[in-house]
């Protein structure tokens, strides 16, 4: 029996290194999933990314398109331009975004909880002054008076109103965390004296 002579991508027992038709299938999808992830960037930070002119100018074409069908199309060249971009720079991008979109919930959670401790109980004011001794303790009391106030008013449909003094709290309490780097604490602190 003649065997077939050994191809340059066979290793020395003879088996085929190269990857399978399922694993290039699984690659290309990967990579389409990458270029969805990079159209959600901001343009900035495309900008900053070193990326083939044409894959650059389709992501731009992709923004300005907005037919589903034209969207989608624009998709699956974005997903065959990937093929030619070093995926590795695009990975660590969408990354960061991600993470710094997530840390920016955080704080934003963290502010949320804060107001509404500051709502709900005068021993969160001597807490918050506790953390944060720079405050001016009467704006903020007169802040947390004025949301309480307007939050008793009840509009005709049963809801509860919240107004310009409501967003002025949270303004200030977001502009303290991020001012003392307190942003990414996972929780009200407690008062431990009482």
């Amino acid at each position: 029996m003649r065997q077939a002579p050994h191809s340059p991508e066979e290793d020395a027992d003879g088996e085929d290194s190269r990857p399978s038709k399922s694993a290039k299938k699984r690659h290309m999808h990967s990579l389409q999933e990458l270029g969805e992830e990079l159209t959600e960037l901001p343009p900035s930070r495309i900008a900053a990314l070193e990326l083939p002119e044409s894959l650059r100018d389709a992501l731009a074409e992709f923004r300005r398109t907005r037919s589903h069908e034209g969207r989608r199309r624009q998709m699956q060249l974005i997903g065959k331009l990937m093929r030619h971009a070093e995926e590795e720079p695009i990975r660590e991008a969408v990354a960061a975004f991600k993470l710094g979109s997530a840390k920016e919930t955080l704080a934003l959670h963290h502010a949320e909880r804060w107001r509404e401790e500051l709502l709900a109980s005068d021993d969160a004011i001597t807490r918050w002054v506790r953390a944060f001794p720079d405050t001016d303790v009467q704006q903020l009391r007169s802040l947390v008076r004025a949301a309480r106030k307007d939050a008793q008013a009840v509009l005709p449909e049963g809801e509860v109103r919240h107004g310009r003094n409501y967003r002025d709290l949270f303004q200030q309490i977001k502009q303290a965390l991020a001012a003392q780097g307190r942003a990414e604490e996972p929780s009200v602190p407690e008062d431990n004296d009482e």
